[in-house]
């Protein structure tokens, strides 16, 4: 790696910034690592310092060459040695514990949702698709957009070896103009090591207190370095072991919280798509109340024999609903495994080649409880079906409702196994221009993602309708599809009992339909780049320096799905297999870009100005589906006296829509209304919007949206723009930051920082949810009203009720975020027990306000600091994050004491999450902790995790062996209820839901 040089002094604000961007993010993680203590003794020292030579270096944020590590940037790093004393097996597990994280994050606890095996997180709440990943300043591979529905245009953590890396820079501020789209939240950006000398074995192993959710991890790396050039190479394995949520209390039941005469209450129970079936009939209606139900009484079910008359059932009750959480997963199996090379070789004193390598393969599933069928997953039900004994057919739309949890299929498991390649390579050098230092670099990124997904335990629905058809007992006694004037020859159909899961036929004929579905898909991304960097001229307080580049970037997308998962192209979208359908997807873009950034040194050396530096920058995107877009950066840096420093950064940012923004298939959804403004209709002149909106709904004021009523999920499609026929734009705001940083010299080992953030996003783009379509309708938008739900016709007992939902993916939002970051590092005097190292870093939400539709009658403003968004909330559904829900603590904060005697060393890291509360009063935010009363509100107290490690070195030995205990005190997450959440009662997301937990290390150099 080429390296520029020049000489100056350090100052006491240098050296104490230095600290902070090496324990910046200590508290966060739990480490103290050994470069603070060297430039902390640099700084004790410096009284007799002599003028140093420093290496020019690139500081996340800009591409400006420079020594100083104190810039307008704000960035946050965290080094190996506090990667390793965390004692994590994935980089993914370091990173979501950072204070400035929020909003929810996809992790291997995230069952339902999940099961990826990736790791996603977004700085500021704004979601992992408006946070940038780089590897040594160019960009990793995101595509979780098209590989995982659940996730748009995010990177997966975990690509990147633990091992390997040698630091990880946060900048928490926007970024576009430097690095173009996506960089909004924020950028990490991931160094790996270089000019490493040696070898190095690690191996690992952690259980929890439960004796359960093992996870062993190995690694070797090796490195050489010479005159001619560096290599490092190496490989990683980490497996996770899968933990049932029946295996912890608070998870082991499906508990709603309800009502009962009117007080709130809980109920263990879960879905309606019962083991037992849940059935609807007129009958039922008078004999069960008004929407009241029959159940399989338990005597008929052991038995096994058929039902010949309603008798055999009792009316439907909370006991009678399927517990589907003890088969639910709260930590997901992944076994991975990681090889990398990195290596520069000098052709010239002045070029260099580099090449840096990344593969990964990783299997990993999730596992949800068995299949729901009936008339709500469109099916229907003769009937002259021998086994009715109702005579009545059963469809979606003729008020007979029939529900039933397809057990005897077995659960349904998702299988991905997932290989990921990424190769850097280029050319870089330097050269002198009139005088000035320049340097250069030239090179390719390409990547290159496949994956492999394997559906099992989903039954063929088209089989399993041939078989609830009409049918017939003929004269040999054998029960036979079609009718006695018609019959279905025998071997071609089998007739089986629906209304009893529990009978041998049954069973049998369910799980030979359960046949396994393969879905491929693979993602491709290239970039091609060339940037420039170096002086211009001089002027009295310095260098004025430049940077400067273009990109072509080009990617591309593919997915290849079984007849038996697609989704039909038309309403109401079913597919043979019911659930976790899909369709092929095909598509890709080009963007080609041109970048500039220019530093101007103002002032130096004056009283009462130290320095003062602007930095000014400007990228010009052009995207072959959308247009172009130009965007901006102005920074300040200004030091008044040298222990203080003031900073302030501006910036215009953007994220282009992604492949799967654009052309993401038709897949089955069940998203949630929070009201119906269709509720009491009474009539609208023709052609209005509550007319368009309210299409089948009785205006005789008595409608009641049953769906609302009883929060329960819709039949929906989701789909990219293009398929709905939606223009895409990017989305487009600004971020603000200013900040300072203070090292009083008169207290020596002191650094205290603060930055005052604020983001606003404009044009977000975001699958516009049922509440949002419905009202825009409503209030008269009618473009929306096309995407508004096919109620059920007029003239059958649930005229009105909502039938199927289309939801696009749109430019329709906006979003403002801003709040407080502050840290604090103190380095003790040593003592003749030890040093001691004390770490605090904070983040303060102020405000996360949602608009769901600006500028259109009937939007919705959420505010989202201090709250829980819930799946099926308002705020939950448009922020939609992983596993349907998003979390804005107003507080996440962490410290840590850390101690260090000859050897041996210790730490204390403690993780504080602010209280928050699960449902509003305002009856605007449409967020409630139960459907049955609305504006209901639930308070949460804080939680703090407390984490311990203890390090010993063997030196003779060159051997490391570290100890630690996570969550030591045992703290449980916060209980949510099912009816909040899709994952065992909690935000597996947010909260530990493994419990106490213990790991060792053992750490071999040679």
């Amino acid at each position: 790696m080429f390296k520029s040089q020049m000489k100056l002094h350090r100052n006491a604000l240098s050296n104490a910034v230095r600290m902070a961007l090496s324990l910046g993010a200590v508290a966060a993680v739990g480490a103290v690592g050994t470069a603070y203590a060297q430039d902390q003794a640099a700084s004790q020292g410096q009284g007799n310092q002599k003028p140093q030579t420093l290496q020019t270096i690139v500081v996340t944020g800009s591409h400006i060459r420079r020594v100083d590590l104190e810039t307008s940037n704000p960035v946050v790093a965290v080094s190996a040695q506090q990667i390793q004393a965390s004692g994590k097996l994935t980089l993914g597990e370091v990173i979501q514990n950072l204070s400035v994280i929020s909003g929810g994050v996809m992790n291997p606890a995230v069952n339902n949702g999940g099961g990826s095996g990736s790791t996603n997180v977004g700085l500021r709440g704004l979601g992992a698709n408006r946070t940038l990943v780089l590897v040594d300043g160019r960009r990793l591979m995101a595509a979780s957009d098209v590989l995982n529905l659940n996730i748009s245009g995010a990177a997966d953590l975990n690509f990147i070896p633990a091992s390997a890396v040698e630091r990880i820079e946060v900048l928490t501020d926007g970024a576009s103009a430097v690095y173009g789209s996506d960089a909004i939240g924020g950028v990490i950006n991931i160094i790996l090591k270089s000019n490493y000398q040696g070898a190095q074995f690690q191996g690992s192993y952690g259980t929890s207190d439960h004796n359960d959710a093992g996870r062993k991890g190995a690694s070797f790396m090796f490195g050489q370095t010479s005159d001619k050039g560096s290599i490092l190479a190496g490989v990683e394995y980490n497996q996770f072991d899968a933990l049932e949520a029946s295996s912890r209390k608070f998870s082991q039941n499906a508990v709603s919280l309800s009502t009962s005469n009117g007080v709130p209450a809980t109920f263990v129970g879960g879905s309606s798509f019962a083991a037992r079936d849940k059935i609807v009939t007129p009958a039922t209606i008078a004999a069960c109340g008004p929407g009241g139900a029959f159940s399989l009484n338990p005597s008929a079910a052991a038995a096994g024999t058929s039902p010949t008359s309603p008798g055999d059932y009792h009316c439907f009750g909370q006991s009678d609903k399927y517990n589907y959480a003890s088969v639910n997963l709260i930590l997901d199996p992944q076994e991975r495994t990681n090889a990398y090379f990195k290596g520069t070789f000098h052709l010239t004193d002045n070029i260099d080649f580099y090449a840096t390598y990344l593969h990964q393969n990783t299997t990993s599933e999730f596992q949800l409880a068995p299949t729901v069928f009936g008339t709500d997953t469109g099916a229907t039900i003769s009937a002259q079906s021998y086994y009715n004994p109702f005579g009545v057919e059963f469809t979606p739309s003729n008020g007979n409702d029939f529900r039933v949890r397809l057990f005897p299929a077995g659960d349904r498991i998702q299988r991905v196994s997932t290989k990921k390649d990424q190769l850097i390579a280029g050319f870089k050098g330097n050269l002198t221009v009139l005088g000035q230092s320049w340097t250069w670099d030239v090179g390719y990124n390409y990547g290159h993602i496949s994956r492999t997904q394997e559906e099992i335990g989903v039954p063929s629905l088209a089989a399993l309708e041939a078989g609830i058809g009409p049918s017939f007992l003929n004269a040999q006694g054998v029960v036979q599809c079609g009718t006695p004037t018609a019959p279905i020859p025998l071997g071609t159909c089998t007739p089986f009992d629906v209304f009893n899961q529990f009978s041998p036929n049954t069973q049998s004929v369910e799980a030979a339909a359960a046949v396994p579905a393969i879905l491929n898909r693979f993602f491709i991304a290239r970039t091609y780049y060339a940037d420039i960097s170096g002086g211009l001229f001089d002027l009295p307080a310095g260098t004025v320096q430049m940077a400067a580049g273009v990109d072509y970037n080009k990617q591309y997308a593919n997915s290849v799905v079984p007849a038996e998962l697609v989704t039909e192209p038309f309403p109401p979208f079913t597919c043979p297999l019911g659930s976790l359908c899909s369709s092929g997807l095909q598509g890709g873009y080009n963007v080609k870009e041109a970048y500039a950034e220019l530093y101007i040194p103002v002032l130096k050396d004056l009283p009462f100005a130290r320095s003062l530096n602007v930095t000014l920058g400007d990228r010009y995107s052009k995207y072959s589906d959308f247009g172009s877009t130009n965007n901006w950066k102005a920074a300040f840096e200004y030091r008044p006296i040298d222990d203080l420093l003031l900073r302030g950064t501006v910036t215009s940012v953007f994220r282009a829509p992604t492949l799967a923004d654009i052309f993401a298939p038709p897949a089955t959804s069940a998203p949630f209304l929070s009201s119906d403004p269709c509720n009491g209709f009474t009539g609208a002149p023709a052609g209005s919007g509550p007319a368009l909106a309210c299409v089948n709904v009785p205006t005789d004021g008595s409608f009641k949206d049953s769906f609302v009523a009883a929060h329960q999920q819709l039949n929906a499609v989701t789909a990219g723009g293009q398929f709905f026929g939606v223009h895409l734009k990017p989305e487009s705001g600004k971020t603000f930051d200013f900040g300072v940083v203070y090292s009083p010299h008169f207290v020596p080992g002191l650094s205290l920082t603060a930055d005052i953030w604020r983001v606003y996003l404009n044009n977000t783009l975001t699958q516009v949810q049922p509440q949002t379509s419905l009202q825009l309708c409503y209030d008269g938008v009618t473009f929306w009203c096309q995407f508004v739900s096919q109620r059920l016709p007029a003239g059958s007992a649930s005229a009105g009720q909502p039938g199927f939902w289309e939801l696009p993916v749109a430019n329709l939002g906006r979003i403002d975020v801003k709040g407080i970051d502050i840290s604090g590092n103190y380095k003790l005097p040593e003592f003749s027990f030890g040093k001691f190292n004390l770490g605090l870093n904070a983040t303060y939400l102020q405000q996360f306000k949602m608009n769901t539709a600006p500028g259109y009658p009937g939007s919705l403003v959420l505010n989202g600091a201090g709250m829980m968004g819930s799946f099926g909330s308002a705020l939950g559904s448009s922020c939609a994050a992983a596993g349907g829900m998003c979390f804005f603590p107003r507080i996440r904060a962490a410290g840590t004491l850390a101690w260090q005697l000859g050897p041996w060393d210790a730490q204390w890291t403690m993780r504080y999450i602010s209280k928050f509360k699960l449902g509003s009063a305002d009856p605007s935010q449409f967020a409630t902790a139960t459907s049955s009363i609305p504006n209901y509100v639930i308070h949460y107290g804080a939680t703090v995790y407390n984490n311990l490690q203890v390090g010993y070195d063997i030196e003779p030995l060159n051997t490391r062996i570290d100890l630690g205990v996570d969550n030591m005190f045992d703290k449980q997450p916060p209980f949510l209820y099912a009816n909040n959440v899709l994952n065992a009662n909690t935000d597996p997301a947010d909260f530990d839901t493994v419990g106490r937990y213990y790991w060792g290390r053992i750490t071999v150099k040679f």
